[in-house]
């Protein structure tokens, strides 16, 4: 299965740093870093929260293929 994330596109339009972001949804930097970078899965819960605060939807932002 492959991940796909267009997290910093929808972080970038709300000016948001990864910080920012990462202290709005209650994870470390690292955590939106990882995200961004394709290299972590979020949880419902964490995915739900980030598309709360970017305005978008989550399947716009996290992209599951096989």
């Amino acid at each position: 299965m492959m991940f796909t994330c267009h997290l910093k596109k929808y972080r970038l339009q709300k000016d948001l740093t990864q910080e920012q972001l990462a202290e709005l949804v209650g994870v470390r930097r690292e955590t939106i870093m990882r995200l961004e970078a394709g290299k972590y899965n979020p949880s419902l819960k964490l995915a739900m929260d980030i598309a709360r605060v970017v305005q978008a939807p989550i399947e716009d932002i996290f992209v599951f293929e096989e």
